[in-house]
């Protein structure tokens, strides 16, 4: 399938990005917050919350974005076989609940906080994610439980991926 790269990205982005605002970006919250009970439901259903709303079941739970988020919670987060090919290689949405399963609550928000990926994860929207939102997150993944298989390595430039795969290319200029 072949989509020009502006329209794919912000197809598959849109519900990723947080919304634009004319005031100074979210502050993290400070280094001595407390370390969550794995009990506290209350984090657990924030955790969902933004789960749901920032878009990560998109790209990181398969069939989400066809099926119109009619997905069983067990299924979510265990990643996705579709891949995204550019320019930079094909990247593949991993599936965060062996992700977390693998890292303390200190790694995470480690981790999250110098988030730097490929395309098309927008990985600046974690980068810039309060510390607390970024530990309900965390608790809520973890809540799920260990579940899927490791996702697909990224595939380098030049290397066509296997189906099924979204291409994203650049459009041409338009000549004078």
């Amino acid at each position: 399938m072949r989509l020009p790269i502006a329209l794919a990205a912000a197809c598959m982005l849109s519900a990723c990005q947080p919304p634009s605002t004319s005031g100074p970006p979210l502050e993290s919250a400070p280094a001595t917050v407390a370390p969550a009970s794995g009990t506290d439901a209350g984090l657990i259903a924030h955790g969902e919350y933004i789960v749901r709303i920032g878009g990560c079941n998109d790209c990181h739970t398969a069939d989400y974005m066809p099926r119109g988020g009619d997905v069983p919670k067990d299924a979510w987060l265990t990643g996705s076989p579709l891949g995204y090919h550019g320019p930079w290689g094909t990247t593949y949405a991993t599936n965060l609940r062996l992700t977390v399963d693998g890292l303390s609550e200190t790694e995470w928000l480690d981790y999250t906080g110098k988030l730097h990926t490929r395309p098309i994860m927008p990985d600046f929207v974690l980068r810039q994610m309060r510390e607390a939102d970024r530990r309900a997150i965390y608790h809520f993944i973890r809540s799920l439980g260990r579940a899927g298989e490791p996702s697909r390595p990224a595939l380098p430039p030049g290397e066509t991926p296997p189906p099924p795969y979204f291409q994203l290319v650049e459009p041409v200029a338009a000549t004078e």
